[in-house]
């Protein structure tokens, strides 16, 4: 891992917080590339470091969304079922895909999320 000051980590995670705070998610899709370029970990510790980052700020965001009343369980609940059986799986195949085929996915997947938000 490349020497960084503490000074830019702690900017660095703050602007991570409050992208997650503000979009109910998201974050990984700074944390990964600043990870691999800016901290020089490999893509696939990149990404199961940004996971590790994402839950605790995960939490707590979704402790604020609870007090403002903003979730709907009804509908959540599904999710949180397929997204259960989404993570097990994809770290799964994390551990045992090259770390040159898992950085062409998530560059697809981000490429992809970035289309669908201009179309929809």
């Amino acid at each position: 891992m490349k020497k960084v000051k503490k000074v830019h980590i702690i900017i660095f995670g703050a602007i991570i917080g409050l992208i997650n705070g503000f979009f109910g998610g998201g974050g990984g899709m700074v944390v990964v590339p600043l990870l691999n370029k800016m901290f020089g970990l490999e893509q696939k510790k990149a990404q199961a470091t940004a996971l590790f980052v994402i839950l605790p700020i995960s939490i707590v965001s979704t402790i604020v969304y609870m007090c403002y009343h903003s979730i709907n369980f009804k509908e959540g609940w599904p999710v949180i079922v397929g997204i259960i059986a989404g993570g097990v799986i994809g770290a799964s195949l994390l551990n045992k895909l090259k770390n040159s085929v898992i950085k062409g996915v998530f560059i697809f997947f981000m490429l992809l999320g970035g289309i669908g938000m201009l179309i929809w």
